[in-house]
């Protein structure tokens, strides 16, 4: 009886001490709300075709599994230094010479877990609590959403067609001169749109960020998966960008959560320190495997290959099925189509298509609060088959 008494009296205390943090109030990461859905559909025997999640259908390549496996037969899986093991950042670093002609120091590079650490680490390392970041919209979410929770504000930049939806210098310079900037990412190639920037559309808003004293990221986790023409690095343009990447995408090493940054000299010891108390190291057996990674690119060619000809069906296709325009498709593999003709809501279209023609696509107000609710984003990282059962399924349910 005293126990409960005690009990009831604390329980208003117990309830304040767990109500959650204000930074943990962010939006949720919408695509992963729908594959839940979508889980649940084929729970119940549903057969659902996945577009939503930008996770391709194909395993890690062969070589990596087998190095995983031997590691696991002959070695211990241990801790590794902070920044990485130093065979990794010397490939990564032969990466870059080999791709793009272009020299960086393996002692610049750090192995993070997945491009979604790296994004956290970067954001410690150079913002304060109230710096003002820009991002563009469309755009992928956790931009904002880890921004937000670390205390920054994420400017959102619109983009538009006449710029084929990718930031300008003018544009960041503009926003830049409303309220001052302390840093700006972009993406080349782009989640949601697929666009791609050239060298010279990259090279200018690098020297427009450097002119201005705005701090350079740029994401290129969808290196390796262009089709309009050859992506463009960042670390070949400036010392003084910092560049994400991963082995999620190209190398179909989603649940592996294995990427990297090439970071400014400056920075190094700060992102070293930070990895140290947030995680200690990267796991050791992605590491061994994403360094194998590497030999098998022909296969993972085969596989990049597979998409263009799924961005094929889906450019040629969903016309025909009534969705007539979308934006630039140049890399990556997604195609954000504009559903204005059918919705004002592409939250409530989504959620329809899933239950009436198990179709999952995410909701373009995922990727733009601003405008999202005319767009949704499909991705094309499944089977050709499963590509020409949308446009199918999507033909006759809007027809």
């Amino acid at each position: 009886m005293v126990e409960a008494t005690l009990t009831s009296k604390m329980e208003p205390r117990i309830a304040s001490l767990l109500s959650p943090s204000r930074r943990s109030d962010v939006p949720p990461f919408m695509v992963m709300d729908v594959m839940a859905a979508a889980e649940r559909i084929e729970a119940a025997g549903g057969q659902v075709i996945h577009m939503e999640v930008g996770q391709p259908a194909a395993p890690a390549p062969r070589t990596a599994i087998a190095a995983a496996h031997q590691a696991l037969e002959t070695a211990r899986i241990d801790y590794t230094s902070a920044l990485g093991m130093s065979s990794l950042r010397e490939r990564i670093a032969r990466h870059y010479r080999e791709t793009y002609g272009c020299t960086v120091d393996p002692a610049r590079i750090v192995i993070t877990t997945g491009s979604s650490a790296a994004f956290i680490l970067a954001f410690l390392a150079m913002f304060e609590p109230g710096d003002r970041v820009a991002v563009t919209v469309p755009g992928y979410p956790p931009y904002r959403h880890i921004l937000a929770a670390l205390g920054c504000e994420p400017v959102l930049i619109e983009t538009s067609s006449e710029t084929r939806h990718a930031l300008t210098g003018e544009a960041l310079l503009a926003a830049h001169r409303k309220a001052p900037l302390k840093g700006v990412l972009v993406a080349s190639p782009a989640n949601p749109t697929g666009t791609m920037m050239s060298r010279e559309a990259l090279a200018g808003v690098l020297a427009a960020a450097h002119g201005a004293g705005i701090r350079f990221i740029s994401d290129e986790i969808y290196h390796g998966l262009d089709y309009a023409f050859p992506a463009v690095t960042a670390a070949e343009l400036s010392p003084d960008a910092l560049v994400i990447n991963s082995f999620s995408k190209y190398f179909c090493m989603t649940g592996w959560r294995i990427g990297w940054m090439v970071v400014p000299d400056a920075l190094v010891r700060p992102v070293e320190r930070l990895q140290q108390n947030l995680a200690i190291s990267v796991p050791t057996l992605s590491q061994i495997a994403a360094e194998a990674a590497f030999d098998g690119r022909t296969e993972m060619d085969a596989i990049k290959h597979g998409y263009q000809e799924n961005r094929r069906i889906l450019i040629e296709g969903l016309p025909t099925a009534g969705l007539r325009k979308f934006l630039p498709a140049d890399g990556a593999f997604y195609l954000y189509a504009d559903v204005s003709d059918f919705t004002s809501d592409s939250f409530e279209f989504t959620k329809r298509m899933l239950e009436e023609i198990h179709v999952a696509a995410t909701p373009g107000l995922d990727f733009d609060p601003i405008h999202g609710r005319s767009f949704v984003r499909f991705s094309y990282a499944r089977s050709a088959d499963d590509m020409r059962e949308a446009v199918r399924r999507i033909g006759h349910w809007l027809g």
